[in-house]
């Protein structure tokens, strides 16, 4: 089974050689501002453009319109605030910390990725893979989306006290993780190729996980990740059609919990506080508990390097890429 792994951020270079500012017509005879280099506290009035293949790393900058990261094109935002909508290209980067975003922000097919921290946007959407070689990402912390997050593509997590304001809907993923985080609706995770794993989290309304190949993990003692409590569930929750297994532990749900046509069957353990009870077939209580006890030690350990290589991702880019004002 592969590990979560968030290594693509340890790749992304945002190292530019000049500090550059340029303004420029559209095809349209608007104004657009051309970022290539270092910014700072400026306003930009009008639309930001990230040409293909250029870095722009902007630090208290606040943008009047909307913004686009052209392919292969990399932006690090750092107490920035962005009044429109941010659009990423394929192979291009968004790097947001402390950062608002008054629009959605939408990761084009074989986007290179998306990692938000201590940010706020409106509905977030990463597109289908496609017949790309890029396989995206989009990693949230300590963040508020005030719209849906679909996602199409690639290794989601959702960490660190994000709230999502309302629905979570993930389908065809490499894998989608919510972790200390709160979803306002429902949550909805289909055929992710290496599975869900649900922490310490809580969820308002419906939760459905069914055709992921990789297991589904709903609180702790499970094998696909570390985390050290279960979850509240505002509704009914249901996993279905799951291979790898299916383990649900130390959870709240108030509703019924539905486990079918899963191979293995699923794992409930005793300690969940099921309102509505449970449908489906389950494993014994014995197979369950001799499951959890060979649960791999390590992957505590490999979530913590995770979180590290998140945390410092950002700020090591913004500082590679100098600090020349605008």
């Amino acid at each position: 089974m592969p590990r979560r792994t968030v290594a693509k951020l340890a790749t992304v270079s945002a190292v530019v050689a000049a500090s550059v500012l340029a303004v420029a017509p559209s095809a349209h005879a608007d104004l657009v501002t051309y970022c290539i280099g270092t910014g700072g506290a400026v306003t930009v009035p009008n639309d930001l453009y990230v040409p293909a293949g250029e870095s722009c790393a902007l630090t208290g900058t606040t943008i009047t319109g909307n913004v686009s990261v052209a392919a292969g094109g990399n932006l690090v935002v750092t107490g920035g605030t962005v009044s429109g909508e941010v659009r990423i290209a394929s192979n291009g980067y968004l790097d947001a910390t402390d950062t608002t975003i008054g629009g959605q922000v939408v990761l084009a097919a074989g986007g290179y990725g998306a990692f938000l921290k201590d940010a706020r946007t409106g509905a977030i959407t990463v597109r289908p893979k496609g017949s790309t070689t890029i396989d995206s990402f989009l990693f949230v912390e300590e963040s508020t989306v005030t719209g849906n997050v679909n996602v199409q593509a690639g290794e989601v997590r959702l960490d660190r006290g994000t709230q999502v304001e309302r629905n979570v809907s993930s389908t065809g993923t490499y894998y989608t993780d919510v972790h200390d985080s709160f979803v306002d609706g429902s949550l909805s995770v289909l055929n992710s190729s290496t599975g869900s794993v649900v922490c310490g989290s809580a969820v308002r309304g419906l939760a459905t996980f069914s055709g992921n190949l990789g297991g589904v993990q709903l609180g702790p003692n499970g094998t696909l990740d570390s985390c050290a409590s279960g979850g509240y569930w505002g509704r009914d929750v249901s996993v279905t059609n799951t291979t790898g297994g299916v383990t649900v532990d130390d959870n709240i749900i108030d509703g019924r919990l539905t486990v079918t046509s899963n191979n293995p069957a699923a794992q409930v353990a005793a300690n969940n506080r099921i309102r509505g009870g449970v449908t489906g077939e389950q494993a014994a209580a014995g197979v369950a508990r001799a499951a959890r006890a060979a649960a791999p030690a390590d992957r505590e350990e490999a979530g913590e390097q995770r979180a590290q290589t998140r945390r410092t991702s950002a700020v090591q880019e913004a500082v590679a890429a100098g600090d020349a004002d605008l």
